[in-house]
């Protein structure tokens, strides 16, 4: 095992998970399995990181409110370091829906996400870092974009290598590849679904999408859902299957099969190997309801 100090930007949000169990019903109440806990998707990476040993610092914004209280407590239980600063208005909150396969929408609010800073960030990463990890959210949003897109150049001046993960087709499509791609470029890896693999490439498969996604970046991890996940370098496919069995709520799976990937990578690892330990993080999550398991 190799440490690594690694810096984490993204959002700060609760997550509620609300699976029916029965039909719907639209003027009463539904009886529902509901979980309430810490979300986002970049501290769900943080957390990953931490659990393989990993220096990990978090960087957002919090509301001064429950949700970010929590929120912060759960960084600090599960080692990781959280350099947050407070906005002016209530933390982000993602209310998922979960149907009966576990797949789930998702209802977002924001809060005070946007209200991220650059001094904030400079702060930061001021300090020596060997990674710099940032959520697609941050480049998804126009308000936060330069500030994502200055977070990177500042690692990269100083010797970090660099990934960003997409995160979301929704957003994506309305912000437009382009966009993302200059603002995300040039980095070392790049984590998506195969969804957001198909759209950055306009191919209509995920393993073509990968390929394709290959030179422009060292390495390029594609999450698959029950098929799996691809990490793609210097043209060359790797896959590995599913390890998950019961699938309760895929919430959150793509996240921990990112994290495990990175932090195996990052204290070198093979692709193989560290797709595995990928995949073993996933079906612990998907076994449970919400985005931890």
């Amino acid at each position: 095992m190799n440490p690594k100090r690694v810096v984490v930007i993204g959002d700060v949000m609760l997550d509620v998970s609300v699976q029916p169990t029965r039909n719907v019903a639209p003027t009463s109440d539904t009886p529902s399995n509901v979980s309430l806990g810490r979300g986002g998707s970049g501290a769900n990476v943080a957390v990953a990181l931490a659990h393989y040993g990993h220096e990990v610092i978090y960087v957002g914004v919090v509301g001064n409110d429950f949700a970010g209280q929590l929120f912060a407590d759960d960084l600090v239980q599960s080692g990781v370091t959280p350099q947050l600063i407070a906005g002016a208005g209530p933390t982000g909150v993602v209310v998922s829906l979960v149907a009966p396969d576990g797949q789930r929408a998702m209802m977002t609010d924001r809060g005070v996400n946007d209200q991220l800073t650059v001094d904030h960030v400079a702060t930061v990463l001021e300090e020596p870092l060997d990674h710099l990890h940032l959520s697609g959210y941050t480049l998804l949003d126009d308000v936060t974009r330069p500030i994502g897109t200055a977070a990177l150049d500042m690692a990269r001046s100083k010797g970090a290598t660099t990934s960003v993960d997409v995160c979301s087709v929704g957003p994506l499509a309305q912000v437009g590849v382009p966009v993302f791609l200059e603002a995300a470029m040039p980095i070392s890896m790049l984590f998506a679904n195969g969804e957001e693999a198909m759209l950055l490439t306009g191919e209509r498969d995920a393993r073509t999408a990968a390929i394709e996604l290959s030179p422009s970046f060292d390495e390029v991890l594609v999450t698959l859902g029950r098929e799996g996940a691809l990490a793609a370098k210097a043209g060359t496919l790797h896959h590995e299957a599913s390890h998950s069995v019961d699938v309760l709520d895929t919430t959150g799976a793509g996240d921990a099969a990112s994290g495990a990937y990175l932090a195996n990578r990052l204290s070198g690892a093979s692709i193989d190997d560290s797709l595995v330990a990928a995949m073993d993080a996933a079906a612990v999550v998907v076994r449970g309801l919400g985005s931890r398991g």
